[in-house]
């Protein structure tokens, strides 16, 4: 009788850990902005993150490899390339890097903006190259095989390589807001479903 109950109590508490996982909030994650090129510049490689006063006047500082973003009331600039640069008339917010190199015949720079709140989840996936991370509020954390990485609102993180499952999380009290940015193997599917185990 008591193996019946302790066999009982296990099968509930997964279906309650089940149902608790997948009521847990969604991160909504949408891209802002994007290019392809065909090369990319010295490595290794930064992303450099800058404001404008302007949309005008953060497009006619945009290099081959920046994009422009509107977002959180402020114009940004961001740009990848080598490490200490400044482009002229941006204020630099941060510089998120070294990259993880990435090796492909065409690229897809990528910025994504990202937001949920506190206890909300990506679901585990892979990309196809190098993501990095600028928290804008609250706190996020990225799991990965090798860790947890924390950062919180004005810091930055630069992520793993290619194919490493990750999933990112709202680990603060607060809601997070987030830029994603991402160098990537433009050949292949932006992101895909993966797992720890």
């Amino acid at each position: 009788m008591r193996r019946e109950n302790f066999v009982r109590a296990v099968i509930l508490g997964v279906l309650l850990s089940s149902a608790a996982h997948a009521q847990q909030p969604a991160i909504v994650s949408t891209s802002v902005a994007e290019k392809r090129v065909s090369e990319l510049p010295k490595r290794p490689l930064f992303w450099r993150i800058e404001n404008f006063p302007t949309p005008a006047e953060a497009q006619a500082a945009s290099g081959a490899y920046s994009l422009v973003v509107e977002a959180e009331g402020k114009i940004w600039l961001f740009s990848v390339g080598p490490q200490g640069q400044q482009t002229l008339g941006g204020q630099k917010v941060a510089e998120v890097g070294p990259l993880a190199e990435v090796v492909a015949t065409e690229y897809l720079l990528r910025v994504n903006k990202g937001s949920g709140s506190p206890g909300s989840i990506t679901s585990v996936h892979t990309h196809p190259g190098s993501e990095a991370y600028y928290v804008m509020t609250g706190e996020a954390s990225q799991k990965t095989p090798h860790g947890v990485s924390r950062i919180t609102a004005g810091q930055s993180f630069a992520g793993h390589g290619a194919d490493t499952a990750m999933q990112l999380i709202n680990s603060g009290g607060i809601n997070v807001s987030y830029f994603a940015v991402f160098v990537l193997d433009a050949s292949k599917p932006f992101a895909s479903p993966a797992s720890f185990e």
